[in-house]
């Protein structure tokens, strides 16, 4: 029910509040059912019939989702519908049983106009459930991402030290390109990079233009063959070594190293920026929310820079609807062939 909600809330916008009451420790010490019953009784007191109620988790746990709230301060919700479950509840509830209880808010959709905003992994039970299923299929993942990344650092080290070489000795700065993005659930983490910029440039061009691609305002650059892109193609910012890098995919290497620590997969939706987010629509975070980000997708192998921004997070998101080992194992195979011949990286 809540995932459902959620989708609900995708479509029409309208956020909804779950709030969960646990009553853990008393409602185990009551064997005749009374305690239940009366809680239960009281916490109806605070809802309607179009409210959703249930057990978040079995005889502890109690939630009930608040739909159709139409209050734009996120802060008002939270600090009404608090006062008013509690004073029921304290109204209703023997003292000593009120005092066991603990209450929680949780809005969704989330709040992401913050520089960083992780999700709440409370509003997401059945992803949790999800994997608890397939397991043993996400360890195995997790051994190839391993014996993957591990592998590549061994046998790519020359490629690296030449790579770093160049970096050096083309521009100044850093060899490496530190950069915060979000992993799943909106974790940040260091994302790492062979810099292909020159140092001390200005975020607000990418920006901007990513604001534009998100928002679908930017009809994409056409080449000289009349191909559209829906990349910057002529950024200011990148040295000439650098589009070299980008060109190959070579400054994406260091990202062995993000999978090798957990925080990426080989294969999963690229991880955005901060700022990216705040620009997304509703159903455009469920490709950060649902899986693991990645250095390569379906994305990177249908088109790429040719795809527009919802496309792409429709692949992202199909990729997560019919993810099996077998299709990240068809992905690493398909992704040399799209670096080398594809032709829309920049």
């Amino acid at each position: 029910m809540i995932a459902l909600e959620r989708k609900r809330t995708e479509r029409s916008g309208q956020p909804v509040l779950l709030m969960l009451v646990d009553a853990g420790n008393f409602l185990r010490a009551d064997m005749s059912g009374r305690a239940l019953s009366k809680f239960l009784s009281a916490l109806s007191l605070s809802t309607r019939d179009t409210d959703v109620t249930g057990w978040y988790k079995e005889n502890s746990v109690v939630g009930v989702m608040f739909t159709d709230i139409g209050v734009d301060d996120r802060g008002a919700i939270l600090a009404i519908m608090m006062n008013r479950v509690s004073q029921i509840l304290r109204n209703n509830l023997a003292v000593e049983n009120f005092n066991q209880i603990g209450i929680s808010m949780h809005l969704f959709p989330e709040d992401w106009y913050q520089q960083t905003s992780p999700g709440d992994p409370v509003l997401y039970p059945d992803l949790v459930h999800r994997d608890q299923k397939r397991r043993t299929a996400l360890v195995i993942k997790r051994l190839m991402d391993i014996v993957g990344s591990a592998i590549a650092l061994v046998l790519l080290a020359p490629v690296f030290l030449l790579v770093a070489l160049l970096v050096k000795l083309s521009s100044k700065g850093p060899v490496l390109f530190k950069q915060e993005r979000l992993g799943q659930f909106g974790k940040p983490f260091t994302f790492l990079k062979f810099r292909s910029m020159y140092e001390n440039n200005d975020p607000h061009i990418h920006r901007e233009f990513m604001k534009r691609v998100i928002n679908g305002n930017h009809d994409g650059e056409e080449d000289s063959q009349a191909q559209k892109y829906y990349k910057m193609t002529n950024d200011p910012r990148i040295t000439r070594v650098g589009r070299l890098l980008r060109k190959t995919s070579l400054d994406e290497l260091p990202q062995f190293f993000n999978v090798l620590r957990g925080e990426m997969s080989l294969v999963g939706p690229r991880p955005p920026l901060a700022y990216e987010c705040q620009e997304y629509d509703i159903w455009h975070r469920r490709r950060v929310f649902e899986v693991k980000p990645g250095l390569t997708g379906l994305w990177q192998v249908n088109g790429r820079s040719r795809i527009r921004f919802d496309d792409m997070v429709r692949l992202d998101l199909q990729y997560v609807r019919t993810w099996s080992l077998w299709l990240d194992v068809l992905i690493l195979i398909k992704t040399p062939g799209a670096i080398m011949f594809g032709g829309d990286a920049f």
